[in-house]
């Protein structure tokens, strides 16, 4: 179960009442790294493999290039991801960044932001996409409307729409997304929809991996569009079915 029930006390200038609720279970969830403790993250329990592997490829421990063997949901809470990575010396180790994330996942290495992006598949998103897009990741379950409490991240490729990743953070969403990635369960060319702001972390996460199309309910940061803008992505904002205010790199919206 991801969700509970509980009463609450509505009050109103009328007087009281009693309502039953649903809320959104948050669990914290342990990542590993070859059976070394990375982090832990606070997510919505469902889909763990692919959070794991993403949280991991989004904070810099692991590389796109990386061999991924295995990513094992624990009993105790944890996943331990398996990949083949060069270990870094002491001396060498990341420094971090703090960024806007939330859900614990709000720390990146600052060299990642310095790096160059890989160049992006070649991809193009229709209106009748968007739209479908958008509906489709808005639709995926429930829980949106039981709880008010999640973020989504949907992604559609030149198949069509082909999943819709749910969490109480919207980093933990997109993180989702780019580790059934890394797992080989989708293409890099293809468009991206969160719910969430785009902001520097969001937009990087999303350049390194190669998603050529980044669209957004809401806005992007400065930093975000600075990195669209170096990465060559298309970035989009305040996107509606039939509407796309486009920051950078409009030739892909067809």
């Amino acid at each position: 179960m991801v969700t509970m029930q509980c009463t609450t006390t509505v009050v109103t200038p009328e007087g009281t009442q009693q309502m039953r609720e649903t809320v959104l279970e948050e669990t914290p969830v342990g990542i590993l790294l070859n059976d070394e403790p990375v982090g832990t993250a606070m997510v919505l329990a469902q889909d763990l493999e692919e959070l794991a592997v993403g949280y991991l490829f989004g904070q810099g421990y692991i590389d796109s290039g990386d061999t991924i063997f295995e990513a094992e949901v624990c009993a105790q809470g944890r996943v331990n991801v398996y990949a083949e990575v060069e270990p870094k010396p002491e001396e060498e180790e990341d420094e971090m960044v703090t960024t806007s994330g939330c859900g614990g996942t709000g720390r990146m290495a600052k060299r990642l932001f310095q790096e160059s992006s890989p160049e992006l598949s070649d991809f193009n998103i229709t209106f009748d996409q968007v739209g479908e897009l958008i509906r489709s990741t808005l639709a995926c379950s429930s829980l949106r409307q039981d709880t008010h409490c999640v973020h989504g991240c949907g992604y559609l490729s030149a198949e069509g729409f082909q999943v819709c990743y749910e969490d109480v953070g919207r980093h933990n969403a997109v993180d989702k997304l780019l580790g059934a990635i890394l797992l080989g369960r989708f293409p890099t060319a293809g468009a991206a929809y969160t719910t969430g702001r785009l902001t520097s972390d969001m937009v990087l996460k999303c350049a390194r991996i190669g998603i050529p199309v980044v669209l957004s309910r809401t806005a992007p940061s400065s930093l975000g569009l600075e990195i669209a803008q170096r990465a060559g992505v298309t970035l989009g904002a305040y996107v509606r079915p039939g509407r796309v205010n486009v920051f950078h790199a409009p030739h892909r919206i067809i």
